[in-house]
């Protein structure tokens, strides 16, 4: 099965997000409907810092089930490829877990594996490491729909 990387203009391509929202910079693995490894940079930059919190930045840990799940919506999209405009909804969040706080310099290397398939709904398991570290996992649920007439 052949690996695929993905540039920010390929992630672009397949998520309707953008800045300041956009938080996958780079896929450097991907095995469709499979599995996805992204990486997310985190810099001082980031808007959330100014009030999470003033003096000891920390990046909040609802954004990082967000990074989880955009790399899980862009494994999704790009599995769905060649069939209309599909959009991946999230629609669920399980046994979430945040082990340390991620703080500006971290370079957050995300894996989400596919745990089942019925389309159009998929579960996935996502983990989210630092330095090899273990700062987050959670299961996730989405419905990946064809948006007709696009």
């Amino acid at each position: 099965m052949a690996q695929e990387t993905l540039d920010i203009l390929d992630i672009q391509a397949l998520l309707p997000h953008r800045y300041p929202f956009l938080l996958v910079d780079r896929i450097i693995e991907l095995e469709e409907a499979t599995r996805i490894v992204g990486i997310k940079n985190v810099t001082a930059n980031e808007q959330f810092f100014q009030g999470h919190f003033p003096g000891r930045p920390i990046m909040p840990g609802v954004l990082l089930l967000e990074v989880m799940a955009q790399v899980g919506g862009v494994l999704a999209r790009k599995t769905a490829e060649g069939k209309g405009r599909p959009t991946v909804f999230l629609t669920g969040i399980q046994k979430a877990k945040f082990r340390r706080p991620v703080v500006p310099g971290d370079q957050l290397l995300v894996e989400v594996k596919v745990v089942r398939r019925k389309d159009p709904f998929w579960k996935m398991a996502g983990k989210i490491t630092v330095d090899t570290t273990l700062v987050c996992e959670a299961e996730m649920t989405a419905m990946v729909r064809d948006e007709e007439g696009e």
